[in-house]
């Protein structure tokens, strides 16, 4: 049998280093220095997401996304905007069921601007009735062309409705059209005051810059921001799965059946060690080598793709999924058979050695290439320091993922593969 030698650990057992720190009104601070160009990435994370609203104002924390940009008491309108680009940078936004973040890449000479710009909208956004409505049918637009003119958007929404049974994770992060149609101005401010506070903010740069570099610059512009107490979350509690749920949508613009099957999961939050084991069991499953191509599209030919997942960096609860798209001719059932009995097969004989190896090595290179870009190391530690990971859980991934065993992984996927966890979807084209 081959032996596959695994990439090497830094000297230190970190991937890379960050710089962690508190202002003095308790807002963290992470710095992450890479001196090869002069350019920086500021991203401001908010602890609140579409899993933080209530029944009532579903889309609120999207909807107030886009009202961050239209303008403060300071700053008006588009202005935001164009100082970035007058300094050639780049700038954006995002909404998850966790978290909300805020992003600028420049040039170093522009990184008190964007403290200062940044900052700003932190204490003085300027909600008004006109850019509301104004930015509310931008929105209903968004959500027209992401999830309402191709089958798979409300397809997705349905498997995600059912995959969580009274978990907030079960709504769309945009909301749904009558919740768009339905949110208020009073609910965006109330959002905004609620939850946009140095106390329940971290902030991370990534870049040309040192963390004794910023943090005279940071208690200057976010230090100031007076501290005021975050109320405790009261997202409702997951109770336990106990019978397998089906999704079936046809549509008319459907050519070929699709399927997918996702299980409730752990999280790495949750630190039972499932995270690094599932990580490698998705990407051993994953790809044109991996076991479900190589037996189902390859050896069986009933699938045109085929591949898994594992989200787990949420804060309350991920999912494993595998999904397919079946060779026409062929219809769903095949397939679907075919997938339970490698499945069943993989839990009743579980992986191999090489595969777990060559598995570790592709998840470690990805990791290595990722350093390469500022904007997408600032996210990766700043979406694990937001959800609660710490920073050595986040540094030392490269070292997680080599200690886990076959054994780990083997139990854990075994763990995860409960029908009575599991969503399965099937979108089809319409019927006569």
């Amino acid at each position: 049998m081959s032996s596959i030698a695994l990439l090497p650990l830094s000297s230190n057992g970190e991937d890379f280093t960050v710089e962690h720190a508190f202002l003095s009104n308790g807002m963290e601070l992470a710095v992450i220095s890479d001196h090869r160009a002069p350019i920086v990435t500021q991203l401001l994370y908010y602890r609140a997401g579409s899993a933080d609203e209530s029944d009532g104002n579903r889309g609120i924390a999207h909807m107030l996304e886009h009202m961050m940009f239209q303008g403060t008491k300071n700053i008006p309108g588009q202005e935001f905007r164009n100082i970035i680009a007058r300094y050639g940078g780049t700038e954006n936004a995002f909404t998850s069921p966790d978290i909300t973040g805020y992003w600028q890449t420049v040039g170093i000479e522009a990184l008190e601007e964007i403290m200062r710009l940044e900052s700003d909208r932190m204490q003085n956004l300027k909600i008004d009735r006109e850019s509301f409505q104004s930015e509310l049918e931008v929105v209903k637009e968004e959500r027209r062309q992401r999830y309402e003119t191709t089958p798979g958007g409300p397809f997705g929404e349905a498997v995600d409705a059912a995959a969580y049974l009274a978990h907030p994770y079960r709504y769309p992060v945009i909301g749904y059209m009558h919740h768009i149609e339905s949110l208020t101005i009073e609910e965006a401010q109330n959002f905004y005051d609620k939850w946009y506070h140095p106390s329940n903010a971290l902030l991370v740069f990534a870049g040309d810059v040192t963390l004794e570099q910023i943090l005279p610059l940071a208690e200057n512009y976010y230090g100031i921001i007076p501290k005021i107490d975050v109320p405790r979350k009261n997202r409702v509690v997951e109770p336990p799965q106990l019978a397998e749920r089906r999704v079936i949508y046809r549509d008319e613009r459907v050519r070929f059946p699709s399927f997918g099957r996702s299980y409730l999961a752990s999280t790495r939050t949750k630190r039972d060690g499932d995270a690094p084991a599932l990580t490698i069991a998705a990407q051993i499953l994953s790809g044109t080598t991996g076991l479900l191509y190589q037996s189902l599209v390859v050896e069986q030919g009933l699938a045109t793709s085929v591949g898994a997942y594992y989200s787990g960096n949420a804060r309350d609860w991920g999912r494993f999924g595998i999904w397919m798209a079946a060779d026409g001719s062929k219809g769903i059932d095949p397939m679907e058979q075919a997938m339970d009995s490698l499945l069943a097969e993989i839990v009743r004989d579980g992986f191999s050695e090489d595969d777990v190896e060559l598995a570790k090595n592709t998840i470690i290179s990805a990791s290595i290439y990722e350093r390469d870009n500022v904007a997408r190391l600032a996210r990766r530690v700043g979406a694990g320091l937001a959800v609660g990971l710490n920073v050595q859980e986040i540094t030392g991934w490269t070292d997680e993922i080599n200690k886990v065993t076959l054994s780990d992984i083997n139990s854990a996927l075994r763990r995860v593969l409960n029908l009575q966890q599991s969503v399965t979807g099937l979108l089809l084209p319409a019927t006569d």
